[in-house]
């Protein structure tokens, strides 16, 4: 009745496949696991392995640079078991399209998680001009309101 899901065996193609700008997954370093999805779906979902889980370990993969798979590692810290990260789709009824969804999925996610910090930002002072805008928009905000107290009885 309770059926463990095996690992599925690797694909046997060697070419990195672009996922998202920053990222390019290896497909032998994927490891693709298939189960039963729960929720409706009638007979179909109680014979059919459509839940995708799909795993990669991040402190072997060549798909980061090792700054990138630091920035990795340490961002993703909280979601890792070990340093392996697992993204689990079962948003449709089929396993293909399953199967696109956590690829893509791991990909922006790996891309985020890798990405470099942004600049530091640099202070710079308001321009004159923006200053003295600024102070005459209050100059005549400050006027309307006090103009609002005098009435005709004045």
């Amino acid at each position: 009745m309770g059926r463990t899901p095996e690992p599925v065996g690797r694909p046997q193609t060697a070419d990195p496949v672009r996922t998202s700008p920053r990222v390019r997954l290896v497909e032998q370093e994927l490891v693709w696991r298939f189960s039963r999805s729960g929720g409706p779906g009638g007979q179909h979902v109680n014979t059919s392995d459509t839940r995708v889980s799909l795993s990669l370990d991040l402190a072997t993969t060549r798909s980061l640079s090792a700054p990138e798979r630091e920035r990795a590692l340490r961002r993703l810290a909280g979601h890792l078991v070990g340093t392996v990260y697992t993204v689990t789709v079962e948003d449709f009824r089929s396993q293909a399209r399953n199967r696109d969804t956590a690829r893509e999925r791991l990909a922006v996610r790996l891309s985020l998680a890798a990405a470099p910090e942004p600049r530091a930002r640099r202070a710079t002072r308001p321009t004159r001009g923006s200053a003295e805008r600024r102070l005459a928009a209050k100059k005549r905000r400050s006027q309307v309101k006090r103009m609002r107290g005098r009435g005709a009885d004045d």
